[in-house]
């Protein structure tokens, strides 16, 4: 298989689908969260905000699997996605350079994230020179 320049990264707090993809081909990456069943309601008589807490190592573990991408489109339906790019800001800033866009996405097929981000490249592309990391 040939190197892949360009990235999706779908988020929550759950998991991290991760497609990397050229044009004639892809591969798919599922990245867990440490402690998957955590799901907070935020209720009257609750103490704290109710937020599920970051999971700093599921975001480390995304940040490493696209490290080789050129680049990267980061979706997601909540707010994972942006705990994702400051993540990436903070410890990877050779990285977070590549981030082209960070889009909000509900909870799409992945043959539809995919057809997404060959779109969403194939103008961003004309827009910005390729050079491998």
């Amino acid at each position: 298989m040939r190197e892949h320049y360009h990235a999706l990264v779908w988020i929550d707090h759950h998991e991290a689908r991760i497609f990397q993809f050229n044009q004639e081909e892809s591969a798919r990456t599922t990245v867990r969260s440490s402690h998957p069943q955590e799901h907070r309601h935020h209720r009257a008589d609750a103490h704290g905000s109710g937020h599920v807490p970051i999971d700093y190592a599921l975001l480390e573990r995304v940040a490493q699997a696209v490290t080789n991408a050129g680049a990267i489109l980061i979706t997601g339906p909540g707010s994972a996605k942006r705990e994702l790019a400051t993540h990436i800001a903070r410890r990877h800033p050779d990285l977070f350079r590549r981030i082209s866009a960070v889009e909000t996405l509900d909870h799409p097929t992945d043959a539809e994230m995919l057809a997404l981000a060959r779109r969403f490249f194939r103008h961003d592309d004309r827009t910005h020179l390729q050079i491998q990391p």
